[in-house]
């Protein structure tokens, strides 16, 4: 069993809200117990570029509550090629690091563990994503903050719908997977939600925005951006071609929903997700996942992530449609 004297963390994928947050808790931790912290700036291209920089204690004060990521983030071309993957391998050597923790996705991951294969180095992956689509874990970083911008951004716009009697088509994110749609309208009392594991019975639907409109009410639908019809642009150009454009309109939440300062929950399970990363790499473990399994923090093999999540709560759906006013 190697003894871990040094670790890297780096971000990688989408930015998430609390990736700061575990860097702190990584960096923090992995100093409690002795161990020297690096920093790759810009995910795995960073890696590949050498960009890489000790992290002190007093490097991540303050960043806590701060969005988005100080090590910056990307999605690497060059490292899905083992020539780039051995300069990357090369890096670490040279400056005695011996593992690596990577806050990112299952794209991330899979990358991390071929890494890990072809080296025999050890790595541990933690979990951040709003789209909280990754197996394995019933929580990733950035799911709960996500959840909260678009709840204000419904709040808003539900002013200017109720104002005007209109019925408004509100896009989130969501990567093919509805958690975060489904989510969003049960807590902000959205009459509809479109979702990719789901097909719409679009006659139905039409009949609620007919009724919906006819009777001057509000309403809000949330559209994840991966539904099978395409977006809230497509779900309008359906309506529009029969006739119900009047008093629709479309918002597309786009990049609001990555931003601003973590929640609690995010903050929370950042600081035990970063520490349990330590303590596993502490305990000669590799090619694991920090994750939360039943209200407790874990990991669990890092191959299960690579499965996407589709065990949504459909009882969200039945609720969401009784408290509809159609």
């Amino acid at each position: 069993m190697i003894k871990v004297q040094n670790i890297a963390v780096l971000t990688s994928g989408g930015d998430a809200p609390g990736m700061n947050a575990c860097i702190r808790s990584v960096v923090r931790a992995a100093i409690y117990h002795g161990i020297g912290a690096f920093g790759v700036h810009d995910g795995f291209n960073g890696l590949i570029n050498n960009n890489i920089v000790p992290l002190l204690y007093d490097d991540v004060s303050n960043i806590l509550q701060r969005g988005g990521t100080i090590l910056g983030t990307a999605r690497s071309k060059d490292f899905r090629a083992k020539e780039f993957r051995e300069v990357a391998h090369q890096n670490l050597k040279d400056r005695n690091i011996d593992a690596l923790i990577v806050i990112g996705g299952d794209g991330s991951f899979k990358g991390m563990k071929t890494f890990s294969e072809e080296f025999d180095f050890p790595v541990i992956g933690i979990p951040a994503t709003i789209d909280n689509d990754i197996n394995g874990t019933d929580y990733a970083i950035g799911f709960d903050t996500a959840l909260n911008n678009i709840i204000d951004a419904v709040d808003k716009i539900r002013d200017t719908a109720s104002s005007h009697h209109r019925v408004f088509l509100v896009e989130v994110m969501g990567n093919n997977s509805g958690v975060l749609a489904l989510h969003a309208a049960a807590a902000s009392g959205a009459e509809e939600v479109f979702i990719p594991e789901r097909q719409e019975d679009l006659l139905e639907f039409k009949g609620k925005i007919a009724r919906a409109v006819n009777a001057k009410k509000s309403s809000i639908i949330i559209v994840s951006e991966g539904d099978g019809m395409g977006g809230a642009k497509e779900i309008y150009a359906y309506l529009k071609a029969e006739g119900l454009d009047t008093n629709i309109r479309v918002s597309i939440l786009g990049h609001i929903q990555r931003g601003g300062s973590p929640s609690y929950l995010d903050r929370l399970y950042s600081a035990l997700f970063g520490e349990e990363a330590i303590v596993c790499l502490l305990k000669g473990k590799r090619n694991l996942m920090t994750s939360l399994v039943d209200g407790k923090v874990t990991s669990v093999n890092i191959t299960e992530s690579f499965t996407r999540k589709t065990d949504l709560n459909m009882d969200y759906l039945k609720l969401i449609r009784k408290l509809s006013i159609y």
